[in-house]
């Protein structure tokens, strides 16, 4: 699992995954796994199709429990209620995948398998992840009954684009697990930032001196796509400003992808007017390289300076301390400091001179690279925390539930 995706303990703490028939059934075991590992109890049921393609005996084998197959008459069945159980006890229920039969039923309200049942039966937040032949996705009759269960509330994990099993290329295999693993957690997240906008900037600035060569720093965003999904997880709208190798976003994430520090501030000046709140975790290069006389965009070659050569470095705008300048009173600005000492004094600092509502500062060798994350917080009501060797997705939990409570 991505560092930055590891989420645990975020919410509800039972899901209900169903399992129908296609090729992409056995990937359900997979998220099964991912969301055990987030500290989600995982039940599951396989319907007669999807037991054609992989056994019960191996979501078990998992620890998934209870595992349903059939309604009535399955000897075996753990609960004479099987068909209203998930309803009573899970938090959210995962369709993955979901095929056009399924989907179709839903949409009807049809009960004439256990899982259309239980659906029919769930109260809670549910989640489709489609996965089938192209023309069956595109069918007007399956869009149809896509939109429908849309438009009562049903979360859609639209299928990928590609190479299907039959061998047709386009959209109906099932998503990047990545996506529908969110999207549980999303269900069962507390959607607290509903109605927030958020704008995030994560990763490193590059900044050009010649046509190839760059001055940059080892950043990897990691800590700031973990604020990105947090928030969108907690239901805010999400604005992710990602330098160069940024990780992975969901799609509900907008991302706007930049290079330079100068561009940054670009991208980043164009969302903030519209955003509650800014998170500015970018690792903004402070300096730049003054390009060399015969332009940037060309390589400086070996023969133009057999002597060697200086480059001259030119200051890079303030991101952070710009936009908070420009900002309604409404607005809340988070920053954060990499330093490699004095690190309170510096965040205290910095929290004045940049008018930040609150400032995360780390020691470069406690943030940098790592997978976890030794952070000192402070706002500007005078409130200083030191949070110790705890997971970056952990941070960013916190950070948010920090921020709402201002």
């Amino acid at each position: 699992m991505d560092a930055h995706l590891a989420f645990r303990g975020v919410g509800g703490p039972h899901l209900h995954l169903g399992v129908c028939g296609s090729v992409a059934a056995y990937r359900a075991l997979d998220l099964v796994r991912q969301w055990q590992d987030a500290g989600v109890s995982v039940s599951a049921t396989l319907t007669p199709s999807a037991q054609k393609f992989v056994t019960p005996l191996t979501f078990a084998a998992l620890g998934a429990a209870p595992v349903y197959t059939a309604p009535f008459d399955d000897p075996q069945a753990p609960s004479p209620f099987a068909h209203l159980e998930p309803g009573q006890v899970a938090q959210a229920l995962v369709i993955a995948p979901a095929s056009a039969a399924t989907i179709a039923r839903l949409a009807q309200g049809q009960a004439d398998e256990l899982l259309a049942c239980q659906a029919l039966a769930f109260r809670g937040k549910a989640v489709i992840a489609p996965a089938m032949n192209p023309a069956m996705w595109s069918h007007p009759a399956t869009q149809a009954n896509i939109a429908t269960l849309r438009e009562r509330g049903c979360a859609v994990v639209e299928p990928g684009c590609g190479r299907t099993a039959c061998g047709e290329e386009g959209q109906g295999r099932l998503a990047d697990l990545r996506e529908i693993y969110l999207a549980g957690l999303r269900a069962l997240a507390p959607q607290d930032m509903e109605g927030i906008r958020v704008m995030v900037t994560l990763g490193p600035t590059r900044e050009h001196w010649d046509g190839l060569r760059f001055w940059t720093n080892p950043s990897t965003g990691t800590m700031g796509a973990a604020v990105a999904v947090a928030a969108w997880l907690r239901g805010a709208r999400v604005e992710a400003v990602c330098g160069p190798g940024t990780p992975w976003l969901p799609a509900g994430i907008a991302r706007h992808n930049v290079g330079s520090a100068r561009h940054m501030l670009e991208a980043a000046a164009s969302v903030w007017p519209q955003c509650d709140a800014g998170v500015f975790t970018a690792a903004v290069a402070d300096f730049s390289p003054v390009p060399p006389a015969q332009g940037g965009d060309k390589k400086f070659k070996k023969s133009d300076a057999p002597d060697g050569f200086d480059v001259h470095f030119a200051p890079n705008p303030d991101i952070l301390k710009t936009l908070a300048a420009d900002r309604r009173p409404e607005q809340k600005v988070v920053g954060f400091a990499a330093e490699s000492q004095n690190l309170e004094d510096s965040v205290r600092g910095k929290l004045v001179s940049k008018k930040a509502d609150m400032i995360v500062g780390n020691l470069l060798q406690d943030g940098f690279g790592t997978a976890d994350n030794t952070v000192f917080v402070a706002d500007a009501s005078g409130r200083e925390e030191r949070w110790a060797h705890l997971s970056k997705t952990d941070v960013a939990w916190r950070l948010l539930s920090w921020l709402l409570s201002r």
